[in-house]
């Protein structure tokens, strides 16, 4: 079943204990809460989130292009990768994309829907007019036994977030990114202060092909994944939002704090935050 938000409604779910084929059975428990926010500024909510509850599968995208647009491209990225799900269930299903042998058959599955997601919202931006410009940034964390397969285009983030810290799983797609990759002297005022930091490089339905980058993560006792848009991230500092979630009492409040300091630093933009809590 797949469940999803736009505007502000909320999520939240539980799953019975997974077990990792082919290795000693690990007993994970997710626990997970979700909301999103049309902000201060906004007129209209671009963001949304997902979730592929047999796949355990996590997803936040942030909508561009104006108008409706956006929504439809935020939309039907989770909807593509729903459907392509439901399909490669069949172990005799093809596939869109040649399997790349470097990565894992999970790995692949969810870059295969990522990459089927970004050929359809292109398509459909080409078909019709009123749909021109569209797409949408993505990120999504997919949790297989004891490993958790983070995968994103563009700058939505997952985080990684402990009692001992906060740490950034995810690179931004974007200039202010490329731009400290060729300057490793930049300074931190420099990067507050760059003109393009809003820009990004990559997005799905910018062209008819996206790279998308994955990376598998060990899941430890305790570990919260947050997911956000970029209306959060860009808004609250990493050391704030690591107070946030782990002074709140509960997942449902960490998000709805999240979003509410948020709004009070400006709410320049749509706001999404879905925290999921692994327990061994």
């Amino acid at each position: 079943m797949r469940k999803s938000c736009s505007g502000k409604r909320e999520q939240k779910s539980c799953f019975p204990p997974p077990t990792s084929s082919g290795r000693i059975a690990t007993t994970v428990r997710l626990r997970y809460a979700a909301k999103t926010d049309v902000g201060m500024k906004r007129s209209h909510n671009e963001d949304y989130f997902s979730l592929l509850e047999e796949e355990k599968l996590f997803l936040v995208a942030d909508g561009m292009g104006g108008h409706a647009s956006g929504e439809v491209a935020s939309k039907l990225a989770s909807q593509v990768l729903s459907e392509f799900y439901e399909h490669s269930r069949d172990m005799d299903a093809t596939w869109p994309f040649r399997y790349d042998p470097r990565f894992s058959y999970p790995e692949n599955r969810f870059v295969a829907a990522i990459r089927l997601a970004n050929a359809r919202i292109f398509d459909s931006a080409q078909k019709n007019p009123n749909l021109r410009g569209m797409g949408t940034t993505i990120v999504g964390c997919m949790f297989v036994g004891e490993h958790a397969y983070v995968a994103h285009v563009g700058d939505s983030r997952c985080y990684r977030v402990t009692k001992q810290g906060i740490k950034q799983l995810t690179r931004d797609h974007s200039l202010l990114e490329d731009y400290k990759e060729a300057r490793p002297d930049m300074s931190e005022e420099e990067a507050k202060n760059f003109p393009h930091k809003n820009v990004i490089t990559r997005a799905l339905g910018m062209r008819d092909e996206v790279q998308v980058d994955i990376t598998r993560f060990d899941i430890d006792d305790g570990d919260v994944f947050l997911l956000c848009s970029d209306g959060l991230c860009g808004m609250l500092e990493d050391k704030s939002i690591h107070e946030i979630i782990i002074k709140s009492e509960s997942l449902e409040e960490g998000v709805g704090e999240l979003i509410e300091q948020a709004n009070r630093a400006g709410g320049n933009d749509n706001i999404t935050a879905m925290l999921i809590q692994c327990t061994l």
